[in-house]
């Protein structure tokens, strides 16, 4: 049986994030969840949510992914999971959810490790080049061939 996977973050970006996975992988739904933390409501109803969505999901493992740490999202997840069947990861980006998704029929622990290296790869800086062989013109020229390549 695969590890389940429940998003728990500031709405909307959880459910945001279980759309893109189901973009991508068309067969995760039944085993990605998704919780929005709503501005107003207490942690405890939201706490009550996750559990629901937690027995709902019926897996035997569960990875826990949430936005910010110390935030409400991750302290209702950090009262919900119980470190042996389910773990928590915070700072959840959309390839850490792609990674975990992936590798969900792997043991829990494996999970945790792709989705945290996942997530973590995802983020670089990219850097913008000048296109090559092209001299800078003085935007006023009026140079018929500007917009040739």
């Amino acid at each position: 049986m695969s590890t389940s996977i429940l998003l728990i973050a500031h709405a909307p970006l959880a459910h945001a994030l279980r759309e893109c996975a189901l973009h991508v992988f068309a067969d995760c739904g039944d085993s990605v969840a998704a919780l929005d933390v709503q501005p107003n409501e207490r942690p405890e109803e939201t706490l009550a949510q996750a559990q629901i969505l937690l027995d709902q999901l019926g897996t035997d493992t569960t990875l826990v992914l949430t936005d910010v740490f110390g935030a409400t999202p991750c302290n209702v997840a950090q009262r919900l999971v119980d470190g042996v069947r389910s773990r928590l990861v915070t700072g959840v980006n959309l390839p850490m959810l792609l990674r975990a998704v992936s590798y969900r029929a792997e043991p829990l622990d494996s999970v945790v490790t792709r989705a945290v290296v996942g997530g973590t790869q995802g983020v670089m800086q990219v850097a913008i080049a000048a296109p090559q062989n092209q001299s800078r013109r003085n935007r006023h020229d009026q140079d018929s061939y500007d917009h040739q390549q």
